[in-house]
This record gives structure tokens, C-alpha cells and sequence, in this order.
């Protein structure tokens, strides 16, 4: 990436001040900035390296007022995190991308395979697969028989996606997932062995998903586990058969859901939250980290502790908690005052 100020400003609708030629050829922290970087501010805190390790090009707020002589050019937009967030998809966007099918791949005879798609080494691609036109998929993945994946879809290493799975377009699944195993079901016996109860669903990710490294989305017993459109996944997460994500909804790591529970659109789901079979999860919910989810939980609710309970409730336990030492000692005086009397 070899970009000036006057460039950068042009793409993200800055104003330059300081010197419009001054040469970028990589992003930085603000805090490591140096010699043809480019860099932003949005916290004032970080403003002390604007001084001690200025990068070539920093991306401010124009209200900004400097409080010493600067030694970089200025940038000036509405929203420097956003501004960046741009200038780091550009910087995307010019990497280079990999084409063409190798030789060490495998792809079945039947398989249809769109155009300027990149097929990595020891891939496998089975029996009646569809690939759309400038999907990726990286080395030692495989995608079973059946499956489908859309456009502009990228597949990272070792993805393994069983088969009748369908992906949707201008999907990214990071390296390490399984898509499609077996659902956990098991008929208990009267020896107290288990059955295995025949997983004969499927797996359905919409367009615009995003699933984060070694992630686990188990097929349907029946019917289809569902991942809405624009839902974003994190690593190591497990979604067990028959759940369905809804759209946009945000999932951080080492979360579990389990079986055939509903959540609804534009959620948000802290770290490891556990949350237990066949509830259902209304639209806009925030559920703090670690919380244990094992009732229904309706619209727009903020959700804490474990087992979870809405944020009102939640405030009113610790105030009473943080009373607790004060409450024993009360009690205490009023058993010994009812025995002396």
C-alpha cells in the first residue's frame, strides 16, 4: 500500500493539515505510528503519542486542537474510527487474490464450479456441489456431497462442511469449522444405554455471515439449522441442531446454544453465555458474559448473571448483596435482643 495524504483524505472526505504528500505505506496503532504510517485517534487518552511517536498521517476529529508542534500530517473527518475503518477496508480490497483450481485439489466430476473461483491445495469438493462465481476456498478443506456455496464466499483452512449444506453469498468461515456434524441426540434405554437418534437435517448459513475460528454448527435432526442473514459468530462457539440465529444478531466466543432455541435479530450474546434448549430469544436482546439462559426472554430485555435476570432485577440483587455483611449483623442483634427477652 503506497498511498499519500491528499489520497487518503480524498477516499475518507478529510481535511489535510500539514503536508498533502506525505507517503503511507502501512497502518499502525497510534501508539507505534513512525515513518510512513498512518494512524487515528478517537480516544484523547492515546493524544501524548500524537508527540512521542508520531505517525507520518494521523486521522483526528475536527474539533481536535493540538497541544504542541506536530510532526504529522493531520487528517480531519466527523469520525476518525470510522474514517480508519474505510482506509482498512481499501487496504483489503488492493491485497491480492488467489484464482485457479490446484492441481492437488480434488473436485468432483459433477460439481459445478463458477467462474474466478481459487480452490487451495488438498481441498475436496464431493459429488453435486455448486461453487458460485469468486468464492475462495483455502487448503484441506472439504465440503461434502450436496452442499452449495455462494458468491464471493471465502472458506479458510481446514473447514470441514458435511454434506446438503448451503452457504449463502459474501460469507467468511474462518479456519477450523465444522458445519454439518451430527446433532447431540440420544434416546435414553431401560439399561441405561442411548440410542443414536438419526440426524437426517441440514445446515442453511444466509448471506453476509461471519463465522469466527473453530466454531461448531451442528445439522438439523430434521428440517434445518438456520444462521440468519448479516449474523456474526465468533470463535468457539457451539450451535447445536435445530437452533436458528436471526439476522444480524452478534455471538461472542466460547458460547453455547443449545438445541432447537430460537434467538431473535440484532441480539447481542457476551462470551461464554450458556443457553439451554427450546426457549426462545426475542429481537434486540443484550445478554451479559457468562450469563446462564434457561427461560424465554422477550424483546429489547438486558440480561445478567447466572441464572440470567433482567438488568432492573439484576441491580436490585447486588445492592443487596453489597448489604448482606449489614443485614447478618441486624439479624444477629435482633435474635440476641428476642433471647434476652
Amino acid at each position: 500500500m503506497n498511498f499519500t495524504a491528499e489520497q487518503i483524505a480524498a477516499a475518507i472526505d478529510g481535511t489535510i493539515e500539514g503536508n498533502p504528500q506525505s507517503a503511507v505505506s502501512k497502518l499502525s496503532k497510534i501508539e507505534e505510528g513512525g515513518e510512513g504510517a498512518v494512524a487515528f485517534l478517537a480516544d484523547m487518552k492515546f493524544a501524548p503519542f500524537l508527540y512521542t511517536a508520531p505517525a507520518a498521517v494521523t486521522i483526528v476529529n475536527k474539533e481536535f486542537t493540538p497541544e504542541q508542534t506536530l510532526a504529522t500530517t493531520l487528517i480531519r473527518v466527523d469520525d476518525p474510527r470510522a474514517a480508519f475503518v474505510k482506509i482498512l477496508a481499501l487496504y483489503q480490497s488492493l491485497k491480492p487474490r488467489r484464482t485457479g483450481i490446484s492441481e492437488r485439489a480434488f473436485v468432483a466430476p459433477d460439481a459445478v464450479v463458477g467462474e474466478n473461483v481459487y480452490i487451495g491445495d488438498f481441498v475436496v469438493i464431493e459429488s453435486g456441489v455448486t461453487i458460485g462465481d469468486h468464492a475462495a476456498i483455502y487448503p484441506n478443506t472439504v465440503v461434502g456431497a450436496g452442499s452449495s456455496i455462494g458468491r464471493h464466499t471465502t472458506i479458510y483452512y481446514g473447514v470441514k462442511i458435511y454434506e446438503d449444506t448451503v452457504i449463502g453469498n459474501h460469507c467468511i468461515i474462518h479456519a477450523g469449522v465444522v458445519i454439518g456434524a451430527d446433532g447431540f441426540g440420544f434416546t435414553p434405554q431401560a439399561d441405561f444405554s442411548r440410542e443414536k437418534i438419526p440426524q437426517t437435517g441440514n445446515v442453511v448459513i444466509e448471506d453476509h455471515v461471519e463465522i469466527g475460528a473453530n466454531t461448531t454448527i451442528d445439522r438439523a435432526t430434521m428440517g434445518s439449522t438456520i444462521i440468519r442473514k448479516g449474523a456474526k459468530l465468533d470463535n468457539l462457539i457451539q450451535i447445536a441442531h435445530n437452533v436458528v440465529i436471526g439476522e444480524n444478531t452478534v455471538i461472542v466466543s466460547q458460547t453455547g446454544v443449545a438445541g432447537s432455541t430460537k434467538i431473535g435479530k440484532n441480539c447481542i450474546i457476551g462470551g461464554q453465555v450458556g443457553i439451554i434448549d427450546h426457549l426462545t430469544i426475542g429481537d434486540n436482546v443484550k445478554i451479559a458474559a457468562q450469563s446462564g439462559i434457561g427461560n424465554d426472554v422477550a424483546d429489547n430485555k438486558l440480561m445478567f448473571g447466572a441464572p440470567a435476570v433482567d438488568a432492573f432485577t439484576h441491580k436490585k440483587i447486588i445492592i443487596h448483596t453489597r448489604n448482606l455483611d449489614k443485614h447478618i449483623k441486624r439479624i444477629d442483634a435482633l435474635e440476641e435482643k428476642i433471647k434476652s427477652m
